[in-house]
Formats: structure tokens, sequence, C-alpha cells
């Protein structure tokens, strides 16, 4: 079986994968209830859902930018910022492996040195989701969903017992993973690990725990820069995101449960099971709201509000695209 029919079938798993997940979850809504909960939106959020959805981005083309010059590529900011909603335009219909590959493609081309920018941008991914993984985790163990979610369940001091005990061995992985004294045994150790797992999860993971190990020698101030961008990005920035698309769907819960909810969507956003991470964000906050007495209408809004905000940041990849393809043909033509 040839590499585009791969692809291609793995895009139509993903499709299919997105449209059950979202045929259970409306099949689960009255649409009467949703079409007023549309009527009823407080669309003048919008702006600062669309907002924040660029301010993360353009943070996190911040962070890129600081890993990049340490790889010695020196790029501009709008130039990885372009490249990065051009890969949520082509994120919106293809895997997100190749749509990665187009932001890979356009700083490879803008540096030269491939090889550096991927190291560059697998850090910066690593570092992203170590740091959404911690912030969701700090938020479970100080809100303790398990109270609302799971009334009747009992012993609800395990969830953020085993929530602590995964911080700090995340914490711990990553500073051992960083050393240049222990990077080396830990990084054999872990890919060690991998061997029982399939072979596409142990390449990928042997691909990012090789170029991360690049990063031992980088040192731990250039370590805490990084991570405080990430850090602001999803404490802050991440935040005021969920924060408008809540307010934009009417939907009333405790600003700290929003923190961990949007860690585990994130997170759940990097399975890539499904295309733009259609039906796993909505199943998730139709799910985990309706603990905290919000509809199914109205979780289902929140989650469309923000889809649009992707789509938005498509929309600029597209103004990105055109304008670049007009300087590039302007550059080709003859005198």
């Amino acid at each position: 079986m040839s590499v585009r029919t791969k692809q291609i079938l793995k895009l139509l798993a993903k499709i299919l994968v997105a449209v059950v997940l979202l045929a259970l979850v409306f099949s689960q809504v009255d649409l009467t209830d949703f079409r007023q909960a549309v009527r009823n939106a407080r669309w003048q959020y919008l702006i600062g859902v669309w907002g924040s959805t660029v301010l993360f981005s353009l943070l996190q083309s911040v962070a890129l930018q600081w890993i990049l010059r340490k790889q010695d590529c020196e790029v501009g900011l709008n130039t990885i910022f372009g490249a990065t909603c051009i890969t949520s335009m082509y994120g919106l219909v293809v895997p997100g492996l190749v749509s990665t590959g187009v932001k890979w493609y356009i700083l490879k081309r803008t540096t030269g040195k491939g090889v550096n920018v991927l190291s560059a941008m697998l850090y910066n991914q690593v570092t992203l989701t170590v740091v959404m993984t911690a912030v969701g985790l700090v938020g479970i163990i100080a809100v303790n969903p398990t109270k609302v979610l799971w009334p009747n369940a009992g012993q609800s001091w395990i969830v953020p017992l085993l929530s602590g005990v995964a911080l700090a061995a995340i914490l711990l992985v990553s500073v051992l993973v960083l050393n240049e004294r222990t990077g080396g045994p830990v990084v054999r150790l872990l890919l060690a690990a991998l061997g029982p797992l399939p072979e596409a999860v142990r390449e990928k993971g042997r691909t990012v725990l090789t170029q991360i190990a690049t990063f031992q020698s980088a040192g731990w101030r250039f370590h805490l820069v990084i991570a405080s961008i990430n850090a602001v990005d999803a404490l802050l920035v991440g935040l005021l995101w969920y924060f408008f698309a809540a307010r934009a769907a009417s939907v009333a819960v405790p600003v700290s449960v929003l923190i961990w909810l949007c860690a585990i969507v994130f997170l759940l956003g990097k399975l890539q099971i499904t295309v733009a991470n259609l039906g796993v964000r909505e199943v998730a906050l139709v799910g985990l709201l309706a603990g905290y007495g919000v509809t199914r209408s109205a979780a289902l809004l929140m989650s469309m509000i923000l889809l649009s905000s992707m789509v938005f940041l498509a929309a600029l990849g597209v103004v990105y695209q055109l304008a670049w393809s007009v300087r590039f043909r302007k550059s080709i033509r003859p005198s």
C-alpha cells in the first residue's frame, strides 16, 4: 500500500470518527433548545474569542522564535505567525502531521535548516503539551471535579491524589530529560520503555525524544523562558479564550473549571483521531459541563464558538497564503 493511499485512508478514518462523535452529541441535544441557545447567544464576545486565539498563536510564535534562535535560525515573527495560520488552514481538512509539515516547509525554506526547524517545532510542541498537562493537573487538584461529576462515586480524594502523582512524575521526567548529565540515560530508558508499543507509536516517540535531546545543553534559563511563555499562554490566554466562549454561549461555571477544561480539550486534540478535533471537543464539553448544570445545547454552542476561532485563524492563513503567493510571483517576474 502506497504512502498516499495510507494518508487518504487515515483521513477518511478521521472523518468517520468525527461524524460518529458529532452524531452522538447531536442525538443527545434538543435542536429546538439549541436554536434558542443560538438566538440568545451574546455574539459580541466573539471578538474576545477570536482575539484570544490570535494572541495564543502569537505567543506560541514568540516561543518558537526563541527556540529557532537557539538553533541558529533567524526567522521573523510575522513569518512564524503566518506559517502557524496557514497550518491552521490546512489543519481543517488534512491530518495533523501533514498540515504541520506545511509549517515545517515554510520555515525550512526561510532558514535552509530543515533539521533545526524540526527540532525547534518538536521542542515547542512538547513543552506546550507538558505545560498544558501540568496546568490541567493543578486545576484538577485544586477544584477536584470528582465531587461534582461523580457525586456518588465515594473516595473523591483518589483523583486529586493520582493527579498529584502524575504531576510530580511529569515534572521529574522533564527535568531529568533536559539535564545535560541525566538526559542521555533517561532518554535511553524511555526509548526502551517504548518497546511494547506499536511500531508507529515507537517511531513517533523515538523521533520526539531524539530531537528533544538536542536541547539538553541549552541551559536552565532557556528552558525556563520557554516554559514561562507557554505557562502564560495556557493560564492567561487559554483561560481568556474559554472565558469569552463561555460568556458568548451563556455558560456559567467557575473560572477554575475553565482552566482544567481548556487543558483537557487541548490534550485530547493531540490524539488527532478526528479532523480539526471535531467531535472530540464536543463530546468533552457536553459531557463534562453537564455535571455543572450546563445544558447540552449551551455546551454544544460553546464548542461551536471555539471551533469558529479555529476557522478565524484559518481565514488569516488564507490571507497569508494569498499575500505570500502574490509576493513570490512578483519576485520571479522578469524585469
